[in-house]
């Protein structure tokens, strides 16, 4: 395509353009994978997949909250197996980069769901942040020891890029990125959900069912751009950008403070999956505006900038 060349190379990984479908959002089946590779991502992420079948927590799970959300879902997925089947039926329609998202209760387990899946996707993203399932996700991913032991499992199951994805809800998000690159992680993904609670005040009772809950969407972008920031003025890793994108500039800020890509989620469930390429035209139109011939021209600008 003619004009300022937006395509990404993550971790060996090959993209026409830096959005991504975040995991969690329309990665249920191959076809709904599908209809974001066709919307204009760049890439997709699966729903995070477990070992064996599970079905989360019980509603309500979703609370919305302007153009942020509250989601306290528990990892609902076929179980490993089930789900090997929607990524061959993908497969077998799209040749667009595919990462899969896992999770478990342990370094062997992450391991086992990812060497199940690594034959049929391009790359594995680590599920170490996920702030509402008990004994899984930011319980094993907030501490860097445990974080490191499973990011080495899996590093030494595949010869895929694994890209560990971190948690917000730390004092240290430095010392979590340390760790994963001690553990051979070829990327980073910055970051998931921030741990909230909202309250039904006429039923004197939390509005989830399972009282706290992962804030996504427009309330997060500030500390997800935050924590890009940091962890890109400390590491050679690239680091992929999520929290709260809508439109280009959202994902320019991600880019100027170190992100190599973005990705998008939240503001899918209201605009549809064409959002994905109408951010990706939308940032090489501005790139025009502004006189430059890639991405590379902006991307870490405000790295080593230092803190006000």
């Amino acid at each position: 395509m003619d004009g300022p060349d937006i395509s990404v190379d993550l971790c060996g990984v090959l993209m026409e353009n830096p959005v991504i479908l975040a995991s969690g959002v329309l990665g249920e089946t191959g076809p709904s994978l599908l209809e974001a590779l066709e919307g204009g991502a760049g890439a997709v992420v699966t729903k995070s997949i477990g070992p064996s079948p599970r079905e989360g927590h019980p509603n309500p799970t979703v609370v919305t909250l302007g153009d942020s959300l509250l989601n306290a879902m528990g990892l609902p997925n076929p179980g490993m197996e089930a789900y090997a089947e929607e990524l061959e039926w993908l497969g077998r329609g799209s040749e667009a980069p595919v990462f899969a998202s896992v999770f478990g209760a342990s370094p062997d387990e992450y391991a086992e769901v990812a060497a199940r899946l690594a034959p049929l996707v391009d790359g594995i993203e680590l599920n170490l942040s996920c702030p509402h399932a008990k004994g899984l996700g930011a319980e094993m991913g907030g501490d860097p020891a445990m974080l490191e032991q499973v990011v080495r499992a899996v590093v030494d199951t595949t010869n895929l890029p694994v890209l560990a994805k971190l948690t917000p809800n730390t004092g240290d998000i430095g010392a979590l990125a340390s760790a994963a690159e001690r553990g051979g992680a070829s990327g980073l993904v910055a970051v998931n959900t921030l741990q909230g609670m909202v309250v039904d005040v006429e039923m004197a009772a939390p509005a989830l069912a399972n009282s706290y809950g992962g804030l996504s969407g427009d309330a997060l972008r500030p500390v997800g751009v935050r924590c890009v920031h940091e962890i890109a003025g400390m590491t050679s890793l690239p680091v992929v950008g999520v929290g709260g994108i809508s439109n280009h500039i959202h994902a320019l800020e991600y880019i100027m403070a170190g992100a190599t890509a973005v990705q998008v989620g939240t503001a899918i469930r209201t605009d549809g999956p064409q959002l994905l390429g109408r951010i990706a035209t939308d940032l090489r139109d501005w790139l025009v505006d502004h006189d430059h011939s890639s991405l590379a021209d902006v991307r870490g600008i405000l790295v080593g900038g230092g803190h006000r």
